[in-house]
């Protein structure tokens, strides 16, 4: 990781815009702090792209947008790298931020960046139409840098997910670990699914009654996961509930979009939140 940061930072003066990928679910708990800091340094603009986003609740996707459209030399666009409608937009959207750099003489050199399994390598093969790098359902998978032209006026470089050093925030790890965005070795299961329960009841209690079949009003986040237990039959034994098992199912639910479209955080969410953090004056 020490030594992605160092070629990051390296490759930056060669380049003309960032691409950024952000979990639309968790776009501020999924953003790095080095990619903002090194792309400043050395003043280069942004193409946010918020993935994911036909998973993610289209009112926060929405309130992200507004946010990011906020600032100085960044453009932001929701979609789903999954979607080659969607993935064709990219060049445009990233080469209108340098438009001096658009033409067959002077290419736009773009460099895709994001956290590990934000979906970079899934963007790049997109826009190539071939299995050009490697995709898992495991953060990490892209090791080195890799160099691809598009065509005649867009080059690509990939770049292995860069980690934050550091989560100074717990809720972060825990948006980041509910998402999988960061591998299972890393955390707790039962500490991620009670987080993400609680979450859940308090912004989409209509999701979880429409998927479960019953009434959440009046539930915790660990009555809730035993409810899940009970409901999918889930018993250790002894005829004890088997909590584990069933806060991974709702995990797994909420990852693949069965729960429906949810979003962890929204600009409002997080400025309280870092508002919270911060110490008092």
């Amino acid at each position: 990781m020490a030594s992605a940061r160092r070629k990051a930072a390296e490759t930056m003066g060669r380049i003309d815009v960032v691409i950024e990928l952000l979990d639309e679910r968790l776009p501020g708990a999924s953003s790095n702090p080095l990619i903002e800091r090194l792309r400043r340094d050395k003043q280069r603009p942004c193409l946010k792209i918020l993935n994911k986003a036909d998973l993610a609740d289209p009112e926060a996707t929405a309130a992200w947008l507004r946010h990011y459209g906020n600032e100085e030399r960044v453009r932001a666009v929701a979609l789903s790298c999954k979607r080659p409608g969607d993935v064709a937009k990219v060049p445009r959207l990233a080469a209108s931020l340098v438009p001096h750099r658009d033409s067959a003489l002077k290419p736009a050199r773009m460099m895709v960046m994001g956290m590990p399994n934000v979906g970079k390598s899934t963007l790049i093969n997109a826009l190539l139409k071939r299995k050009a790098a490697r995709t898992g359902d495991e953060p990490a998978v892209t090791r080195q840098q890799s160099r691809f032209e598009l065509d005649a006026r867009h080059d690509l470089i990939d770049t292995p997910g860069l980690m934050s050093a550091a989560i100074p925030h717990p809720s972060d790890a825990l948006m980041l670990a509910a998402s999988h965005l960061i591998g299972p070795e890393a955390y707790v299961d039962e500490e991620v699914a009670t987080f993400l329960a609680q979450v859940l009841l308090e912004r989409y209690p209509g999701l979880l009654r429409t998927r479960y079949g019953f009434e959440v009003e009046g539930l915790d986040a660990h009555r809730l996961i035993t409810a899940i237990a009970a409901k999918r039959g889930y018993v250790s034994k002894g005829g004890k509930p088997h909590h584990e098992k069933a806060g991974r199912a709702l995990m797994q639910d909420y990852r693949s979009g069965l729960l429906g479209r949810v979003s962890l955080e929204t600009p409002q969410s997080r400025s309280r939140m870092l508002g919270a953090a911060r110490p008092a004056a």
